[in-house]
């Protein structure tokens, strides 16, 4: 789907309505994955539609993996690891670090040549938290500043466990070193030093692998899931921009359904429920280990509140959608120990308290984080900075404005939701 480079926004339009969003990222780049480790045929359903999932796909094509899209799911026809080949290219994962780092955990124990590179954003993203344990296990792993950063040569070996304490909690690394174990001989552990999300666990449980989660510890034997049918349930990351939206546009009520109700993924419920949102959360199902549910959202009044600490793994990739939070909310909302943020698709500390002081909010920024003065935000000429969820945080809040905003850089949402303007079009009465 072709995206303008710009959306204007004209003024404050409430939200109403049912909402469906395309499948979660995260899980969906897993269902693939985990689908071309099994050996049989597996059925994946509302599969993410953005460039981020794709560039998965097309690397596991690439590698010699059957992908066909029928009319109603993607069909993966899985032969398991042994059936991978050494692909005839570079292997490209465009602005996807989950694509690059968790699919190098599968080739780490491949008996052949994998490089993997990226755009330029991907390609300035750190890399030796999976290249230095990879390493550790047997693989042999190079790249730029010593495989600090992509492109990536991995030369594939017979691995050993390890047991590896993340430096830093992430889903991404933790992932990476699972696949790797699933090749391994020994028992493979993984330390974590804070939750993080836990969709690889989940679905690999559920999927009859030799895995076993013990509090932050995760452990893994030699194994392959087994084929599987799925629906992907929605994106909460997707989701939090328009339970933002309905929440500081006044006069607004939605209700978004078969939506990922995973814990480690509603961190950003928990931070508005704080802030004093009215957001109603109804379980209804499971899918593959997943919670699935709806979130009901009325417009609220907000109190400023901090997030910091442990809380920061599971609301990092909400927080552009907080601080819209933030801007409409009584007080000054904080953001503490999130380094991270400045490690993103964008520098998303700088990215915020440009763009925010642009609409005449007061924000103070430091290393890890950065400190939300709520007031009247005007409108004004704002830029993704080449981020999509920048692009999608900034739609939300010129949506709430008097005033015409316009946001530049729009093609930024096509790497995770490139539905994303037509569907809040569609809740603000305005297509």
């Amino acid at each position: 789907m072709k995206q303008p480079t710009e959306l204007v926004f004209g003024g404050v339009r409430a939200l109403h309505g049912r909402l469906r969003l395309p499948g979660d990222k995260s899980i969906s780049h897993r269902a693939l994955l985990f689908a071309a480790l099994a050996t049989g045929r597996s059925s994946i359903s509302n599969l993410a539609t953005g460039e981020d999932v794709q560039a998965t796909r097309a690397a596991l094509t690439a590698l010699g993996v059957g992908i066909r899209t029928g009319a109603d799911a993607v069909t993966v026809s899985g032969t398991g690891l042994a059936g991978w080949r050494e692909p005839e290219a570079v292997l490209d994962c465009g602005n996807s670090g989950t694509t690059m780092r968790v699919l190098s955990g599968a080739l780490a124990g491949r008996p052949f040549l994998s490089i993997l590179t990226g755009d330029a954003s991907l390609q300035a993203r750190p890399m030796r938290r999976i290249s230095e344990p990879l390493r550790a296990m047997g693989a042999h792993v190079d790249g730029r500043a010593d495989a600090a950063y992509a492109p990536l040569v991995i030369r594939g070996a017979e691995l050993h466990a390890v047991h590896h304490e993340l430096p830093v909690a992430s889903a991404q690394v933790k992932s990476a070193l699972v696949l790797a174990g699933l090749q391994a001989e020994g028992t493979t552990e993984i330390v974590s030093p804070a939750p993080s999300r836990d969709h690889s666990e989940r679905m690999l449980a559920a999927l009859g692998v030799p895995l076993e989660v013990d509090g932050l510890r995760v452990r893994v034997r030699a194994g392959a899931p087994e084929p599987f049918q799925l629906e992907v349930p929605g994106d909460p990351s997707s989701a939090a921009f328009f339970v933002v939206a309905a929440l500081v546009t006044p006069g607004s009520d939605i209700t978004i359904e078969s939506l990922s109700l995973n814990p480690t993924r509603l961190g950003f419920v928990d931070v508005l429920h704080r802030m004093g949102a009215d957001i109603e959360v109804e379980p209804t199902g499971e899918r593959c280990g997943e919670p699935v549910g709806e979130l009901r959202v009325r417009s609220s009044s907000l109190t400023a509140t901090t997030m910091e600490g442990d809380e920061i793994p599971n609301v990092q990739d909400e927080i552009p959608a907080l601080a819209v939070a933030a801007a409409f909310a009584d007080g000054v909302t904080e953001v503490r120990d999130a380094a991270e943020l400045a490690l993103k698709e964008s520098n998303r500390i700088g990215a915020l308290h440009q763009e925010l002081s642009e609409m005449g909010l007061a924000v103070e920024t430091r290393a890890d984080g950065l400190a939300i003065r709520g007031g009247v935000p005007r409108a004004a000429l704002l830029k993704s900075h080449g981020d999509h969820r920048m692009a999608m945080a900034l739609a939300v809040l010129a949506n709430a404005i008097d005033g015409e905003s316009t946001v530049r850089g729009w093609q930024a949402v096509s790497s995770s939701y490139p539905e994303f303007a037509d569907d809040f079009a569609r809740l603000t009465g305005a297509q």
